[in-house]
């Protein structure tokens, strides 16, 4: 059976690293790009089985790119979650209507991050 795939959107190197690690000890395959642009390419050329995204990016933010993606109907069910510095009632209502699997604030537990991957992906 195919490792299912995670797409880590952060263009903090140190936080791709550290879910790098967490991620593959898990058994999944690990992808990251470092803006929202870049994960609308990556998510045609290799569709993940969930995105890990990160709001504040440079040239596209992560609000935008959700929204970009979900216009596609290939992608409208496409598990996501949300990580960010910024708290959740700051930037939640801006994702309501966006359809997100989880909401994760920064700094976050790796095992309590890895649970919720686990459970977006497996229904």
């Amino acid at each position: 059976m195919d490792k299912k795939k995670i797409l880590v959107v952060d263009d903090d190197q140190d936080m791709q690293k550290m879910l790098r690690l967490s991620i593959e000890a898990s058994g999944y395959e690990f992808m990251s790009v470092s803006d929202g642009a870049e994960m609308l390419k990556a998510i045609n050329t290799k569709t993940p089985d969930l995105i890990l995204l990160d709001v504040m990016l440079p040239n596209m933010d992560g609000y935008t790119a959700l929204r970009e993606m979900r216009k596609e109907d290939k992608f409208k069910d496409l598990p996501v979650i949300v990580l960010t510095g910024k708290e959740q009632q700051k930037v939640g209502d801006l994702f309501a209507l966006e359809e997100i699997a989880h909401f994760v604030e920064k700094p976050f537990d790796s095992r309590d991050l890895m649970g919720k991957i686990k459970e977006s992906i497996n229904g």
